[in-house]
């Protein structure tokens, strides 16, 4: 797992450790320097912890503006235990939301399982987000169906296209478009 980076060709566009608004500001990074692990194996420096212990993210673009981010994740999504969810909404969503972030786009190709607990912290950042949306991009099958068997796709957008986006193709703001389209279609 250590070799896997969170994806950095958008560099150019953002660093979330440059953004004064960003809950990782002023964050230092090595690149030779292995502190983080997801249980017995080390994970690359350049993603970002924030309080779990499976699961780390990197954000990868945010437009202000526009408001919307778009973050990766990797690891072991655990609610059950580890209360991933409520970590996740309190240090970083909350403080994104009060920066003007009403669209998320969490990319999860490196999630490799999902315990679920309950869904309260869920209908919480939907709730916050009135007229924003919440989507996940390229999750596995079996860790979609664990979202899905406690109704979590209540409140976040998933399956279907979102499933088959080949993101890494496009621009920052050309792939909030694409995902943003394929919301908006299925709202309408």
């Amino acid at each position: 797992m250590h070799q896997v980076e969170p994806y950095f060709n958008w560099r150019g566009y953002y660093v979330a450790s440059e953004d004064t608004l960003s809950p990782f500001y002023g964050n230092e990074y090595s690149e030779f320097e292995f502190s983080h692990a997801i249980y017995n194996y080390y994970i690359h420096p350049q993603w970002d912890s924030f309080g779990s212990s499976t699961l780390f993210l990197k954000v990868l673009y945010t437009d202000y503006d526009e408001g919307y981010a778009i973050i990766e994740l990797i690891g072991e999504w655990n609610d059950a235990i580890e209360n991933d969810i409520m970590r996740l909404k309190r240090e970083i969503i909350e403080r994104m939301i009060e920066a003007g972030i009403q669209q998320f786009i969490l990319i999860g190709e490196n999630v490799l399982n999902f315990h679920y607990s309950d869904d309260c912290y869920y209908e919480e950042w939907f709730d916050e987000i009135e007229e924003g949306w919440i989507a996940m991009v390229n999750f596995h099958e079996h860790v979609l169906k664990e979202f899905q068997q406690i109704h979590i796709d209540h409140y976040i957008n998933m399956g279907g296209e979102l499933d088959d986006i080949e993101w890494r193709t496009f621009q920052p703001t050309h792939f909030f478009k694409k995902v943003s389209d394929l919301i908006t279609k299925r709202l309408g």
